[in-house]
């Protein structure tokens, strides 16, 4: 597994010393193995494949290998292609050494014009010198030139036998579809957190180096599915723990909680206690927590738990701590799945905040005092599930509403009157006058749209209601009813189709009036003129003068008042 080291007294990182060297060394990555082994035995090999991913999790070593793979001629050299390279033939040490003459690495980022790709195609007319196949192994393809993905085209469908293409991007979406469509694609998956720590394990023992399972974990989750970061940040703590890398020293080098301080946090901000919880931002920033890395925590918490709540067995889960189960356990029953939720758009939005914030620590101190304030707020679902617990709104389902004298004793008292001098409405059009003097326009639409007035008298209506009706509806209307009159009214839902609503009659008479005018000489050859055009609005109010003022006509689509013709 480790890579051959020529200078001895040169040291070598650790990603590159532990370069896996064969496919078994090659970590998450089956179904490539799988394909390629197939492939190899069938003698069905692809002439050019592109490998994508994030970074670090083997794009180039895997081309390399492949490279090996198609090249290596055995211990005694007369071997074929093997998904099992000897490493000791003279093309694998080559390639492994990146000195073989016939596997040429291109660096697309830095060489991304059609000059470079053409002398590329050129050398690939010839022969290999001592290989099998010439292989070209092109990192970052997604940085050529448009110019020089045009000149790949036609060699990369149809390459001459001994060649082969080997292309790695961590930009799959940028390389043209005419590139893609020629190669046999490879996705390379995240690497998870046991399989990295299975892999730091390994490399510690090899290097006779001691460590704390936790930490690893912690570096792990750190490294995001990428070997390579993984394998730096674990460089990086042998440095700074000299040699003995402890939990401690990892937390600090990353600038991270401790998990049990970030979970004790969590459980004061859904009980809401902001003393405790400025106390404990303070203390775990003055131990080199950064703001950031705390609210990534808490999101974690907060995605872990709503999980929890859906699937309870995923507590049996082993990546879970014993502090962390028993947090869990007992939050579960007191966070609901709304709360949740409210806590993680917070938290969410949080990190911009923090981003723009001058000070972080102080956004991240206000981001949680606004968690902690609203967590034990109820949601309004529940707000609402409480008052029809708590109130006869379960009387207002009859045909009947029975007035405020029959409600129960702790319904909240009717607010003072809207108008000192109590109105008094005989009309459906005084009740909607008053509508928009008194800006209740949320009833005044439900009034022209929902419903269908059948009779309406001082302390009595009676009305068809359309399905879609905010439920609160008939309640707020008994209430602005009985507040403005002073009087108690009595609301009858009749059954039936809705019916006709004051809109819809609104929109006939006022359809009805266009129509009219469209009638008049002087209107229709105005119509019959301009093509395309209509009435849009009458704005006079008597149209028995047409000869002194015309009605205002548009052309559709068009609220100017002006005649526009057609093109």
């Amino acid at each position: 597994m480790a890579e051959e080291n020529t200078n001895e007294n040169q040291y070598v990182v650790l990603a590159r010393k532990y370069r896996p060297q064969n496919f078994e060394d090659l970590l998450g990555q089956d179904a490539l193995v799988q394909t390629l082994t197939n492939a190899i035995q069938n003698n069905r090999l692809h002439h050019a494949y592109i490998l994508t991913g994030i970074r670090g999790v083997g794009k180039t070593t895997t081309a390399r290998l492949i490279a090996r793979a198609l090249n290596c001629v055995g211990a005694d050299g007369k071997g074929g292609p093997t998904i099992h390279p000897c490493g000791v033939c003279d093309n694998c040490k080559a390639i492994a050494a990146g000195r073989h003459m016939d596997v040429m690495e291109l660096d697309a980022a830095s060489h991304t014009g059609v000059d470079d790709i053409r002398e590329l195609l050129d050398s690939a007319r010839y022969a290999p010198t001592n290989a099998r196949y010439k292989v070209y192994i092109i990192d970052e393809v997604h940085m050529l030139s448009k110019g020089a993905f045009n000149a790949l085209l036609k060699t990369l469908e149809e390459p001459p036998a001994h060649v082969k293409f080997i292309f790695a991007t961590t930009e799959i979406r940028k390389v043209p579809v005419t590139i893609l469509s020629r190669c046999q694609r490879f996705d390379l998956q995240r690497l998870s957190v046991e399989t990295l720590t299975k892999l730091f394990t390994k490399i510690l023992a090899q290097e006779n180096i001691p460590a704390e399972s936790e930490c690893l974990d912690i570096i792990a989750k750190a490294a995001d599915g990428s070997a390579r970061d993984g394998l730096s940040l674990l460089d990086q703590a042998i440095v700074l723990s000299n040699g003995n890398i402890n939990t401690a020293t990892v937390k600090k080098m990353l600038g991270l909680a401790d998990r049990s301080q970030t979970l004790a946090l969590f459980e004061k901000l859904v009980k809401g206690d902001m003393e405790a919880v400025l106390q404990d931002i303070s203390e775990q920033y003055t131990n080199g927590a950064t703001p950031i890395i705390i609210l990534q925590d808490l999101i974690n918490i907060t995605h872990d738990l709503a999980k929890i709540k859906i699937v309870p067995a995923l507590l049996n889960s082993t990546s879970l701590s014993e502090i962390e189960k028993t947090t869990f356990t007992d939050l579960s029953g007191k966070c609901s799945l709304g709360i949740l939720s409210k806590i993680w758009q917070m938290l969410i939005k949080g990190i911009s905040e923090i981003n723009m914030a001058p000070s972080a620590v102080e956004a991240l101190e206000m981001i949680l005092l606004r968690i902690a304030y609203s967590a034990s707020l109820p949601t309004p679902y529940e707000i609402l599930n409480e008052v029809k617990k708590n109130s006869s709104l379960n009387e207002y389902n009859t045909n009947k509403f029975p007035s405020v004298g029959n409600e129960k004793k702790n319904l909240t008292k009717p607010q003072p009157s809207l108008d000192e001098n109590m109105t008094i409405f005989n009309t459906v059009e005084d009740f909607l006058r008053y509508l928009e003097g008194a800006k209740k326009a949320l009833i005044e639409y439900s009034i022209k749209n929902d419903v269908c007035i059948r009779e309406f008298s001082d302390g009595h209506i009676a009305m068809n209601i359309a399905p879609t009706i905010h439920q609160d509806f008939i309640m707020n209307l008994h209430k602005l009813l009985s507040d403005a009159t002073g009087k108690q009214w009595e609301i009858e839902i009749v059954k039936g189709e809705l019916g006709e609503t004051i809109a819809e009659k609104e929109k006939s008479a006022v359809e009805a009036k266009k129509k009219n005018v469209a009638e008049y000489p002087l209107v229709k050859k105005i119509l019959e003129e301009f093509k395309g055009s209509k009435i849009e609005t009458v704005v006079r109010k008597n149209l028995d003068n047409l000869a002194e003022e015309e009605p205002e006509i548009s052309e559709e689509n068009n609220s100017s008042t002006y005649f526009e013709e057609e093109e």
